[in-house]
């Protein structure tokens, strides 16, 4: 199953290149990660959108457009996510494999330099970024930002973070706050932007059918201006350990409550036992015939949904619940009293079985698509631990109860953060 991944070490870029005929498309991946700061958060949200509205050559989001459009329908998005206690901006382009094309384009080269332009050559005008263009981009961002709040359950979870993580970087969200998007200028975004050439750590990923030594040579050619980086080997903050449990309620007009409780359990993608972390997880809460589905929402009908979700570079477990505002007690003794059976191991050999086959389809799914592969091979880079897929399917296969019980022990309950409504408050 494994593809063969093999690692090019260029001057400030490594690029990661996966061979297969799997795909009809050839996809193109740039990660670009530093640490999560507050006085970078921000700018590093917005300036994907920026680069993506143009470049010195195609100065306009229209002339850029008509380019991809050329290049038989090309494929450009942008996103940026948290991975622990690092930010990753990640630039992708899709493009069709010129070997099921009539014509004879170098299609694939014609990508590497266009990614290269967006990312080296951007649209500038008088030595900043241009201001019309950052004002737009700035409006959508914030618009982002408030989705979130609207969405009550993401809501949730960016508060429960807030709360758990006071002080350390993890308690950021990937978008940073209207107020922040509001102070950056052209200006300042553009500085900020020739500071990431020269502090970020980049990786390329190139996936599908390919010449590879033409494509290395390729990208080696296009981004010589890339300065060589500078390795930014980057600690997490450890997890502290817990004296008393962080209750925080919030009231809002909610209709329905929401009860998210964050668990530290001192492990990470890093260490030996992540692999039995996450088939105690999956035990737990990540699958439909976890504890928490089955007694907290099916049995006892406490909670319109009730999971679990394991962050694995921050070694975060974070319990998500729809309630009524009434059923907070019972809930939460519920929810306490679940992982107090995986603790002492109450479960049979079938869940566990039943959860490893769950977990190595979920693997096998998301090595299904380009950038899931990437993602899974990107946790690598993140973590500075070598696990290939082979690997992490065998190791699942390995786990056995005293392992997942072992796991479970370390797991310390941090927040139980409810927003509930505004008439409970009345009452």
């Amino acid at each position: 199953m494994q593809l063969k991944e093999r690692i090019h070490d260029l001057k400030g870029l490594t690029v990661h290149t996966m061979n297969t005929d799997k795909y009809k498309t050839n996809s193109l991946i740039l990660m670009m990660k530093a640490p999560l700061t507050k006085e970078t958060v921000a700018m590093r949200a917005l300036l994907p959108h920026v680069l993506q509205n143009g470049t010195a050559n195609s100065p306009s989001r229209k002339q850029l457009r008509e380019r991809l459009d050329d290049m038989y329908g090309a494929m450009l998005s942008t996103d940026v996510q948290k991975k622990g206690e690092e930010h990753v901006i990640s630039i992708r382009l899709d493009v069709a494999n010129e070997r099921y094309l009539s014509d004879t384009t170098p299609l694939f080269a014609h990508a590497i330099s266009l990614l290269g332009e967006i990312i080296l050559q951007p649209q500038v005008e008088n030595g900043s970024f241009v201001s019309s263009v950052v004002e737009n981009e700035k409006r959508s961002l914030k618009q982002r930002i408030q989705s979130v709040y609207d969405d009550k359950m993401r809501y949730a979870n960016v508060r429960v973070t807030e709360e758990m993580c006071k002080g350390e970087p993890f308690a950021l969200t990937a978008f940073g706050t209207e107020e922040e998007v509001d102070g950056i200028t052209a200006q300042s975004l553009y500085s900020y932007y020739e500071q990431l050439l020269t502090n970020n750590l980049f990786d390329l990923y190139i996936v599908g059918a390919f010449d590879e030594n033409a494509a290395v040579q390729t990208v080696k050619e296009t981004f010589t201006r890339l300065p060589e980086g500078t390795d930014t080997q980057f600690k997490t903050t450890k997890s502290p350990e817990i004296k008393d449990v962080n209750i925080v309620n919030d009231v809002q007009d909610v209709k329905q409550g929401k009860l998210h409780m964050g668990f530290r359990t001192y492990t990470t993608y890093a260490d030996d036992d992540y692999v039995a972390m996450q088939v105690c997880n999956g035990l737990y809460g990540a699958f439909s015939h976890s504890k928490l589905f089955i007694n907290v929402r099916e049995k006892e009908s406490l909670a319109y949904y009730a999971a679990s979700r394991f962050e694995s570079h921050k070694g975060i477990m974070m319990v998500m619940s729809g309630i009524e505002f009434s059923k907070y007690d019972r809930a939460v003794e519920i929810i306490k009293e679940q992982f107090e059976a995986m603790k002492q191991g109450d479960f049979t050999e079938a869940e566990v079985e039943q959860t490893k086959a769950m977990l190595k389809n979920q693997v096998l799914e998301t090595a299904d698509v380009a950038r899931g592969l990437v993602e899974l091979s990107y946790h690598q880079v993140v973590s500075g631990k070598k696990r290939s897929i082979d690997e992490w399917l065998q190791q699942i296969d390995q786990v056995t109860k005293e392992d997942i019980v072992r796991v479970a022990q370390k797991v310390k309950l941090d927040t139980i953060y409810f927003l509930k409504g505004k008439e409970e408050e009345s009452q």
